[in-house]
């Protein structure tokens, strides 16, 4: 298994300008740098604020960066990506510092970014290493550190979604049904729902086990030979569905718990099992926690199909080819709210 170097710690940011051959290039949020600029001398270090995932106006920024020696990522997964994006296009060493446990965007080798709004995992960076402060990651509100089980508990969904695929004669050859990978990921999956108390807390405890989770899943694409099957399934496909119908950024974790629970119970995987699981952690996935409505969720739903013969790169899982109700619809949104 190929894992990133992590280092956990305190006061480890303040560092950085002492170990990184400068000058070099930070990609940050625009909410978050503020925090962090302090850290830096200003002539030796030039900064991107994040405004865009689009693959055109990435390659756009590239031509118009200084030169530079190492790239920095500080912030959460969009800084991280493109952080990423960036080293990988310009063959520069890589340092990743994320800002909470959102997702496992600081431990995968490619970057998810968009081609005219339609989602694409592109590049290969790994990072010199990866830096996770705890007072850093703590500071963060905790629904969004709670958030980052939604890229753990996805291998509950994945995992039905593969053997249902392999049922119905459906999985794609290169990808036949693997023991090995299912028993890794339920392993990882374990560790994080036996946690739920301190990752509800957001402890030192609570941090390093999420964040261990995530430093495993984020690298599994990788490692199972560009697989997506033992960690991704039907709750991520509503995520792009939703996301490419209203055009609107989601808190990942957020709207891939959101799609566990609604497609476990379309599953019938024991969706109550994983929903109160997720409840235990204090997981805000319920529509109005993204600031949409559950008429978003239904016309999301519904359009996975169309979504998923648009993009022409998804794996079969019951998103694909699915008829979802009114009827369906109105037992999810019941339940869920329930």
């Amino acid at each position: 298994m190929q894992l990133f170097d992590v280092a956990y710690g305190r006061e480890l940011y303040a560092e950085l300008p002492k170990i990184i051959n400068p000058p070099f290039l930070v990609v940050s949020n625009k909410d978050l740098w503020p925090r962090f600029s302090h850290y830096f001398d200003s002539k030796e270090t030039f900064v991107h604020l994040v405004d865009s995932l689009e693959i055109k106006d990435l390659e756009k920024t590239l031509k118009e960066l200084p030169d530079v020696k190492a790239i920095v990522g500080i912030g959460g997964g969009v800084a991280i990506d493109v952080a990423k994006y960036f080293a990988w296009r310009k063959h520069l060493p890589l340092f990743q510092c994320p800002t909470s446990m959102s997702v496992n965007a600081p431990f995968g080798h490619r970057s998810a970014v968009r081609d005219n709004g339609i989602l694409k995992y592109v590049g290969y960076a790994i990072p010199e290493m990866i830096y996770v402060d705890y007072d850093v990651i703590q500071s963060a509100p905790e629904y969004i550190n709670r958030s980052g089980v939604g890229d753990i508990v996805c291998y509950y969904t994945a995992k039905w979604d593969w053997e249902y695929a392999t049922k119905v004669g459906k999985c794609e050859k290169k990808w036949p049904y693997d023991d090995f990978w299912v028993s890794q990921a339920s392993e990882v999956l374990n560790s994080v729902l036996n946690s739920t108390s301190d990752i509800n807390a957001v402890n030192d405890r609570g941090v390093q086990t999420l964040m261990n989770a995530l430093r495993w899943g984020g690298a599994a694409f990788n490692n199972a030979g560009w697989n997506p099957r033992p960690i991704e399934g039907s709750e991520h496909t509503l995520f792009y569905s939703l996301e490419h119908l209203i055009h609107k950024p989601f808190l990942h974790g957020q709207i891939v718990s959101l799609g566990v629970v609604i497609m476990s119970y379309l599953q019938n995987n024991d969706p109550k099992f994983i929903k109160g699981k997720l409840d235990e952690m204090g997981v805000a996935y319920q529509p109005e926690d993204m600031d949409i409505t559950w008429t978003d969720v239904r016309n999301g739903l519904k359009h996975m199909i169309d979504y998923s013969k648009e993009s022409k790169n998804l794996w079969y899982t019951i998103a694909t080819e699915t008829e979802i109700t009114d009827k369906q619809l109105d037992e999810i949104e019941e339940w869920v709210k329930g």
